[in-house]
C-alpha cells in the first residue's frame, strides 16, 4: 500500500460526509463561528490522538504479544461492520442526541473521528511496513487535511448538498470501504496460511 490508497483509506474510515449531520446536530446551537473553532479544536485532538497510535502502535502490537495477520483479519472486519453501518445507516440515531454542555473530545474527537475503525487501519499500517512510519504519517495527515477541510465546511455544504446527497454520498463511501474491508480481511487470512505453511 502507497501513500495514496493509505490516504483514501483513511480519510474513508474517518467519514466526514457521513459526520456532517452529527456535528450539524450536535453544533447547531452555537454561533457559526463558536462551532469553527469547536470543529478545529476537535480536529486537533483527533489528529493527534491518531499520530500518538501510529507511533506507538509497534510498541502496544508487541507488547500485546499481536501478529499482523491477527490485526489484518480482526481490522478488515471491524471495517466491514463500520462500512455496513455507514450504507445502512440508524437514521434515528442523530434525532437521539441530546446537547447538555459544549462537546469536548467526546464524541466529535473520539469516536466521530478517531474512532476504532481508524485506530485500528493506523496499528495495521505501522504494524505490516514500520520502517515506513513516515509515509503513514503522511497519509494520515492528508486524510485528516481533508477531512478537517470538509468538517469546517459542514456548514456550507448542509445548505448547498441538503442532507439527503450527503447521506448518498455517505453511502457510496461505505460501498468503498466495504471492498477495503473485504481485501483487507483476504490479506490477512492469506498471510496467516503463509505463517502457518
Amino acid at each position: 500500500m502507497d501513500l495514496l490508497s493509505a490516504a483514501i483509506l483513511l480519510a474513508i474510515i474517518m467519514d466526514p460526509l457521513g459526520n456532517i449531520p452529527v456535528f450539524h446536530s450536535l453544533l447547531s446551537p452555537y454561533p457559526r463561528r463558536h462551532r469553527v473553532r469547536i470543529i478545529a479544536r476537535e480536529l486537533i485532538v483527533a489528529y493527534l490522538v491518531l499520530a500518538a497510535f501510529l507511533a506507538g502502535g509497534d510498541v502496544v502490537m508487541r507488547y500485546l504479544g499481536l501478529e499482523q495477520p491477527a490485526l489484518g483479519i480482526a481490522g478488515g472486519v471491524v471495517l466491514f461492520i463500520i462500512a455496513l453501518r455507514m450504507v445502512f445507516p440508524d437514521e434515528t440515531n442523530v434525532e437521539r442526541r441530546t446537547l447538555t454542555e459544549e462537546p469536548f473530545i467526546v464524541p466529535l474527537a473520539i469516536p466521530m473521528i478517531a474512532g476504532p475503525s481508524a485506530l485500528a487501519a493506523v496499528l495495521l499500517l505501522v504494524s505490516r511496513e514500520p520502517e515506513r512510519f513516515w509515509t503513514w504519517l503522511g497519509a494520515l495527515t492528508a486524510a485528516w487535511a481533508f477531512t478537517a477541510a470538509i468538517l469546517l465546511a459542514s456548514s456550507l455544504l448542509m445548505e448547498k448538498l441538503g442532507p439527503h446527497t450527503l447521506r448518498a454520498l455517505a453511502r457510496l463511501t461505505g460501498m468503498l470501504l466495504i471492498m477495503m474491508a473485504v481485501q483487507m480481511l483476504m490479506d490477512g487470512i492469506a498471510a496467516y496460511v503463509k505463517a502457518l505453511a
